[in-house]
């Protein structure tokens, strides 16, 4: 097999000591989310940013109760990467899920893998 042959890369998600496929890398866009529907009902937010590093947090914003994270703003701040809600611009740190405006609020975070 060449590397033409070989199949495309599936970004996977830890869920339970399980991975689950998500989605080919090269459908990902750098610095754009998607969601994912998880087995269980939950929704993931999955990312690409623009060096290429995947992250993947809960989808549903805890301030308004919306699953909408996957569609908001990539941005760093003193150098972490984070997804600022498109409803109320809150920001919530892509490694960690801690939101950056609210020290009390936080998402769910999935490892995430290329296989």
């Amino acid at each position: 097999m060449t590397v033409q042959d070989a199949p495309p890369l599936t970004l996977q998600i830890e869920l339970s000591g399980t991975w689950l496929p998500v989605c080919e890398v090269t459908q990902l866009t750098p610095g754009r989310g998607m969601a994912a529907l998880l087995p269980d009902g939950r929704q993931a937010a999955v990312f690409l940013d623009r060096s290429g590093t995947a992250y993947a947090i809960g989808n549903r914003d805890p301030f308004t109760g919306a699953q909408v994270l996957s569609r908001g703003l990539l941005g760093s701040a003193d150098g972490r990467p984070f997804v600022a809600s498109p409803l109320l611009k809150q920001r919530f740190d892509l490694a960690t899920g801690r939101c950056l405006d609210d020290d009390e609020v936080s998402v769910p975070v999935y490892a995430v893998r290329r296989a």
